[in-house]
């Protein structure tokens, strides 16, 4: 019986011992300390300016958003394949939408809402103690948890200044 006991004890440990990890992977995904937040980045976008891409840049605002949001649905998928296993995309076509304007009135919140839900389910796959961070994904070429979070995190700061570069040509960023 005492061996079991140590074994829990020891287990518990391991699980506590990753809690601080796990806290910074969530704050980096959340991004505002060495790079703008997601929600300051997409704040008082005006309409108008949603589709426009200025010169000499590629992609909107629009398709930015779209890219972000594709992008993290991607690794997310990736991290917890859906019934039937992870499809992967293909580069660069199904990451970029066509479109540089959003197609509807809705679009735009309604891709902010994906990226938030979306977030928030990576964030509870990083904040679950029985997830093993370390642990290579039985698919892939030894991605982990750990990998997909921090890949995240830099590929959406990325993006972000991409955006806040975009408004300052526009002239609609005021931070």
């Amino acid at each position: 019986m005492l061996g079991k006991a140590n074994r829990t004890d020891q287990s518990q440990r391991s699980v506590d011992a990753l809690k601080p990890l796990r806290e910074q992977l969530v704050a980096l995904l959340r991004g505002g300390h060495a790079h703008v937040t997601f929600d300051d980045a997409i704040a008082n976008v005006p309409e108008e300016q949603r589709g426009v891409a200025p010169k000499g840049l590629e992609h909107s605002a629009w398709q930015i958003l779209e890219h972000l949001r594709i992008a993290q649905r991607d690794i997310l998928d990736f991290s917890v394949p859906p019934t039937g296993g992870y499809q992967p995309m293909q580069w660069p076509d199904d990451y970029w939408p066509k479109s540089p304007v959003p197609q509807g009135p809705r679009a735009w919140e309604q891709s902010i809402a994906a990226i938030r839900k979306d977030q928030e389910t990576f964030e509870s796959l990083i904040l679950n103690p029985d997830a093993d961070l370390y642990k290579p994904f039985r698919w892939g070429e030894g991605q982990n948890l750990l990998r997909e979070a921090l890949l995240i995190a830099d590929h959406n700061a990325y993006h972000l200044g991409e955006l806040i570069f975009l408004r300052r040509l526009l002239g609609i960023w005021n931070k």
